[in-house]
Formats: structure tokens, C-alpha cells, sequence
């Protein structure tokens, strides 16, 4: 049977399409453009479709037993702030588009549905606390809000023939498709040059575990309606260190940051299998993107 992934050619979706490729599982992406020649490692099916909520997308699901939600519609380059002048349309393409398509899935009979979730619905919490997936969200974003929105509506529609999980992922790292840059890029750019980089800390997980998590939201007889997905707790000191130690860099690596940051609790997931790589994968993918 097939699996749809919405969003297969973003920066995120494309992780998740080579981990289903690579497990021999036969995959349709659903998009507004289809994918250039080569740009996965083996040819997928391609369905042209949209966040439109008023639009009729049925045909995309026919023989597709998976869907995974991995469409996002924003201002290039932002999450947060991505509604820019317009929320009302940002919340109507993300929010209701997504609920139309988790409603057309299930009529369609398909069974299972990974929808990426974000950090984000959390919000602002408490310092020092460590977000499980039983932790009150308190999005303090349109973004999150939207997230948490459609979380909620898919749950709500999920039963017995129809099982919904919703994957809080957090800042995502890797290589760039070819031709595009990953999203150190410019950070990277400006430490290598010399220029002033702010202190930061944030949670991060690798593309490949990402994706990893998608898969095993799919298998499970009964997966949990959420799961965290996060791998390590990472200052820019020490991200910006393995680029030093790389290239021999002189420039004095920015301040460790004093800002508080909750990191968040993946037992549930673990319990299900998943191992992400840690540093050890972290420095592996750096070496490998300079």
C-alpha cells in the first residue's frame, strides 16, 4: 500500500520521504510543484494538491493505508511570525486545510495519520521544567496555536480504524537538499567571517531521527495521540566549537548562553524503539555540511 506525505520536498518532509524509500515503502507526495528529477533517491508517485480547505483532494488518497501531514504553508523561512500581514488566510490554509485533509483521509478509509506537530504548542513554561507530552501547552504564537488547534482535531476525529499521532518536533538539523542551504548556513557564514554571533541554547533533533519517529508513529497497534520528539540540548558555543576544531577557525567562539530553556521528555518515544544519534551524530552532520 501507499503512504501520502504532504510537504515530501521541504526541508523536513524530504528526511521523512528517504526514511520511508529506504524501508521500501512506496510513497505518493502531495505538493504544488512537483519534485525535480533526482531530487529523492528513488522515484515517488506525485499528486498536485494544496491547503485549500475548500477544495475536493479525495483522489489523493486512494490506495494510500498512511498519510503523513508534513505540509505547512508560511512565509518562507519563518514559523513563528510566518502568518505575516495575513493570519486569518495563515490560519485558514494550516489549520482548516489540514483538518479537511485529516477529514478526506479518514473517509477514505486510510488508518493511520502522523501529523508534524511543533515545540511550539508549549509555549512559554515554567524554567527548568521539563515538557512531557502530559505538560499544559500555553502556545504563545499564532503558529503554535495553529499546531495545537489541529493536534486537537485530529485526536478528536481518531477511533478504532483511524489512529492519529501528532509529532511536537523541535528545531530540526541536516544537510540541504542539493542546491539548498541548511539552516546553519548563515551562521556558520558569519562565525567563519568573523562577524558578532549572538549566545543562544535550543533543543535539536537530526532530520534521519526525525524522520525515524514518523515511522514508528506508523507501526504501532495503538501509538499515543502525541509523542515529543527532541534529541539534544545544544549551545551555539559548542555547535560553533566542532566548526573551530573543522577548520582551524582563529575566531573566539561566542559566549555559552545563560537563557533558560526546557528541554523536553521523549521517554514515551524511546519506549517505542527510537534511539536518535546524540553528539555523535551531531558532529558527524557538521563535519559533513562545512
Amino acid at each position: 500500500m501507499t503512504i501520502l506525505v504532504t510537504g515530501g520536498s521541504g526541508f523536513v518532509g524530504r528526511f521523512i520521504v528517504e526514511a520511508l524509500l529506504g524501508e521500501g515503502r512506496r510513497v505518493r507526495v502531495m505538493g504544488r510543484t512537483r519534485p525535480a528529477d533526482g531530487f529523492f533517491s528513488w522515484p515517488v508517485e506525485f499528486v498536485e494538491g494544496d491547503l485549500d480547505p475548500a477544495r475536493d483532494q479525495s483522489a489523493a488518497f486512494e490506495g494510500v493505508s498512511a498519510f503523513v501531514h508534513a505540509a505547512f504553508d508560511h512565509v518562507p523561512g519563518r514559523y513563528r511570525g510566518g502568518e505575516g500581514s495575513d493570519p486569518a488566510s495563515f490560519r485558514r490554509r494550516n489549520l482548516d486545510g489540514s483538518v479537511a485533509l485529516f477529514e478526506a483521509a479518514k473517509r477514505a478509509g486510510v488508518g493511520r495519520v502522523a501529523f508534524l506537530s511543533s515545540r511550539a504548542v508549549y509555549g512559554e513554561q515554567p524554567a527548568g521544567v521539563e515538557l512531557s507530552e502530559a505538560s499544559e501547552p500555553h502556545p504563545d504564537t499564532l503558529y503554535g496555536e495553529v499546531k495545537l488547534a489541529a493536534e486537537r482535531a485530529l485526536t478528536a476525529m481518531s477511533d478504532d480504524g483511524f489512529r492519529g499521532t501528532s509529532l511536537r518536533v523541535t528545531g530540526v538539523y541536516g544537510p540541504g537538499a542539493a542546491g539548498r542551504p541548511h539552516k546553519w548556513a548563515d551562521l556558520f557564514d558569519d562565525y567563519l567571517s568573523g562577524r558578532p554571533v549572538e549566545p543562544r541554547r535550543a533543543t535539536e533533533v537530526h532530520g534521519d531521527d526525525a524522520a525515524a519517529a514518523v515511522l514508528l508513529a506508523l507501526d504501532p497497534p495503538e501509538p499515543p495521540p502525541v509523542l515529543n520528539v527532541s534529541d539534544i540540548l545544544l549551545d551555539r558555543h559548542d555547535l560553533l566549537g566542532i566548526v573551530k576544531a573543522a577548520t582551524g577557525s582563529p575566531h573566539p567562539l561566542p559566549p555559552r548562553s545563560a537563557e533558560p530553556v526546557n528541554a523536553m521528555d521523549c521517554a514515551l518515544l524511546r519506549s517505542l524503539g527510537w534511539r536518535p544519534g546524540g553528539f555523535d551524530l551531531l558532529e558527524r552532520a557538521v563535519r559533513a555540511m562545512l
